[in-house]
């Protein structure tokens, strides 16, 4: 079962089941979006083998800003969720992000490092984190990074937006991370999905991030490169700024490269070059605006 079949991810997981014969239910969320009773609800009709939760992506991991009142009542449904998980015996793939982390250290961060995140996102994370880990021993945490999506007002829309616009843009050379295109997200949970499905016991929390940490910057310039082929009113030169001059310094980090040994090791999933999918990625949202 995927909650979140209509966002970005879910999509990109649905497209890259159908290749591969896997088919996965993906209810259509009531008017005020999945909470406690109605997903109580669902798993009781249901009772599927493994649930990925994407039910809240856009918050999590696009939206500019979310206020606390919307993580306080997506609190209280992952916990409703882990308890359901675990009541019908359902195996649960939870993602979660880099903002756990709180970037002070140079070096990528392993499984093994001490989240300390700074902002009101990465607080929620890591409480939807706890949350699962205490409630729910069958489970599977992702922690991604930079993700890049083709929705017209995530991360990446917002950007190409910007760049069509005279006015200077300005991105940090000194934040650094591992962007991560939605279709290799998507080909992630699949793989894990799949050795889950062999009844493999391996439970527990897991970073990937797309192959060759870099710059915002830098990825910026790439991503311009790639765009000028749908688009020839961008801007030439994106300028520089340090991470401590950022609006959003208090709560992005500015290191948050993370290590994919372990699910290298544990699932055998290498990363991905994420240049490589660039072109797919921006094809699709050029079709979309």
């Amino acid at each position: 079962m995927l909650l979140g079949g209509g966002n970005a991810l879910g999509q990109a997981l649905i497209r890259l089941g159908a290749e591969e014969d896997i088919g996965f239910l993906a209810p259509k969320p009531p008017e005020a979006g999945w909470e406690p009773a109605s997903l109580t609800q669902l798993l009781d009709d249901t009772r599927p083998d493994a649930l990925i939760n994407l039910a809240y992506y856009f918050d999590w991991f696009q939206a500019e800003t979310v206020s606390e009142a919307s993580f306080a009542a997506q609190a209280r449904s992952v916990e409703r969720l882990a308890e359901l998980c675990q009541h019908h015996q359902i195996r649960l793939v939870q993602p979660s992000s880099y903002r756990v982390f709180d970037g002070a250290r140079a070096t990528a961060y392993s499984e093994k490092e001490d989240p300390v995140p700074l902002g009101v996102r990465g607080q929620a994370l890591l409480r939807f984190e706890q949350c699962v880990r205490a409630t729910c021993p069958r489970h599977v945490l992702l922690r991604f990074g930079w993700l890049l999506d083709d929705s017209a007002k995530g991360l990446l829309g917002r950007f190409l937006s910007r760049a069509e616009q005279a006015s200077p843009l300005l991105l940090a050379d000194d934040r650094r991370g591992n962007p991560t295109p939605v279709d290799d997200a998507a080909r992630v949970i699949l793989a894990v999905l799949k050795q889950l499905d062999c009844q493999t016991p391996l439970w527990g929390t897991y970073h990937y991030g797309g192959h060759e940490a870099t710059t915002s910057l830098a990825l910026g310039q790439a991503v311009l490169n790639e765009a000028r082929q749908f688009r020839s009113n961008l801007l030439d030169e994106l300028s520089p700024q340090a991470h401590s001059a950022r609006s959003d310094a208090a709560e992005e980090p500015q290191h948050a490269v993370l290590s994919c040994k372990k699910i290298l090791h544990t699932f055998g999933i290498k990363p991905r070059a994420w240049r490589s999918g660039l072109p797919a990625l921006l094809d699709r949202y050029y079709r979309h605006v």
